[in-house]
């Protein structure tokens, strides 16, 4: 197997990331700080710093020169950063030394890399935010379709009472609303530009330093922090625990359909289903069991990325590579657990005879029962009754609606009638199709 999932041609098309994954290549990460530079140089060619003729040659540079990341291999694994590398290739290639001595003017690697880092991220939460609008469309149009669909709600892995698949569908998109609802705010606390010079205190841009800031967030597109943050990592946690939170919705949901599907349950179907290599019969849950994978995979990085976001001093090189190795295996796993989820929920099929007869066949009625009981019985005492005739349809196999009735005929005529013991189910169900729909 190769070392990451996510860089292997023979696990492409089981962890795919798509465009995300481009993002996190060595081209990608150089092609950014590269426009990094060129905006800077515009910024400061505009407020006098370095010249402006100058300051358009670097900018139209850093947009056209391909630098070769294998070219600053060895001077990266001497330096332990890229940048003094990429920046001596950068004046190199521009083949104008008059022009090229104001590159990286007065930055520090680390505003280089983490401006950088931020381009990257920025098109990551986009495309993050769409793969969860087609997740959320499509489980919300079933939730349209099934809101008062029956089905035994479990608890601890035990039956409980009767919810509906609609409602079901609701639980799990909920908290995908919640993260698409919070990206606006993601997005203006943490996609920040860092302009703070060697030791964050940006002496060499003098007096000029906050307008330095400012236009260079201006020409990026991202937020200006108002401040250094070379040691302050609280963005990338942000913007990690926002991918967290995403990956642990999306792995509660692989966990229930694995049960769902299962051959002994089989109140779900899922289109795409993987083949065992000896049993015909085997349908397994791939999808599903991949989105708990990844979630897992995520929730021991963050207590990686957690680690690395403790610097010593005004900058850590152990913290800092702590938070190269751990963070763009977050952002991946994030998006192949996205783009997993946009073709299970395209593919769920609920099986309506088989949730039927699971709610038949079992003891959902029992807290409808304790509390019918408990319009003629002290409760205590109508629990207790419920309680034994619970025990009786176990020990019997008779179902219980026939035992109550027999002991209790003046039941209401409906207590066992799961499509009026729902509660707020269906309400539940369609106020998540509502504000889907809303968004």
């Amino acid at each position: 197997m190769a070392a990451s999932v996510f860089d292997s041609p023979l696990f492409a098309q089981f962890c795919a990331t798509g465009e995300t994954g481009r993002l996190f290549t060595d081209s990608a990460a150089l092609r950014a700080m590269l426009l990094v530079e060129g905006a800077l140089a515009r910024a400061q060619g505009a407020h006098g710093i370095i010249p402006e003729v100058s300051a358009a040659a670097i900018h139209r540079a850093g947009l056209e020169i391909q630098i070769d990341p294998g070219a600053l291999a060895a001077a990266t694994g001497q330096d332990g950063v890229c940048i003094p590398a990429l920046v001596a290739a950068f004046r190199a290639e521009m083949k104008a030394p008059e022009h090229a001595q104001y590159i990286h003017w007065g930055a520090t690697s680390q505003d280089i890399m983490d401006t950088g880092l931020m381009l990257r991220l920025r098109q990551a939460l986009l495309l993050a935010e769409e793969d969860l609008g087609v997740i959320i469309r499509s489980l919300a149009d079933q939730a349209d379709a099934h809101a008062a669909l029956p089905m035994a709600a479990r608890t601890y892995g035990q039956h409980a009472t009767p919810t509906s698949w609609g409602a079901v569908l609701a639980q799990w998109g909920m908290p995908l609303l919640d993260a698409r609802d919070a990206l606006p705010g993601l997005r203006a606390s943490s996609l920040w530009v860092s302009l703070s010079g060697a030791a964050g205190t940006a002496a060499a841009f003098g007096s000029e330093a906050p307008a330095m800031r400012a236009a260079l967030a201006d020409g990026l597109g991202l937020g200006d922090p108002g401040r250094s943050w070379h040691t302050d990592r609280g963005p990338i946690l942000r913007i990690a625990a926002w991918m967290g939170q995403v990956s642990a919705a999306l792995a509660g949901m692989g966990e229930s359909l694995i049960a769902l599907s299962s051959s002994d349950v089989a109140e779900v179907r899922l289109d795409g289903t993987g083949a065992s290599s000896t049993m015909p019969q085997k349908r397994n849950p791939v999808g599903p069991s991949l989105l708990v994978a990844l979630s897992r995979q995520t929730h021991g990085l963050m207590g990686a990325l957690q680690a690395g976001a403790v610097h010593q001093h005004q900058r850590d090189g152990t913290a800092w590579f702590t938070e190269w190795m751990a963070l763009p295996q977050i952002v991946l796993g994030t998006a192949a657990a996205l783009h997993q989820a946009r073709a299970i929920t395209a593919g769920l099929r609920p099986v309506p005879d088989r949730m039927a007869e699971t709610i038949r066949g079992g003891l959902c009625h029992a807290e409808a029962l304790s509390f019918a009981l408990a319009t003629t019985l002290p409760r205590l005492a109508a629990k207790e009754a419920a309680t034994a005739l619970c025990q009786s349809a176990l020990e019997s196999g008779t179902p219980l609606a026939e035992l109550a009735r027999a002991r209790h005929p003046d039941l209401p005529a409906d207590l066992f009638d799961p499509g009026a013991q729902l509660g707020q189910a269906p309400q539940e169900a369609r106020a998540f199709v509502a504000r889907a729909r809303a968004g």
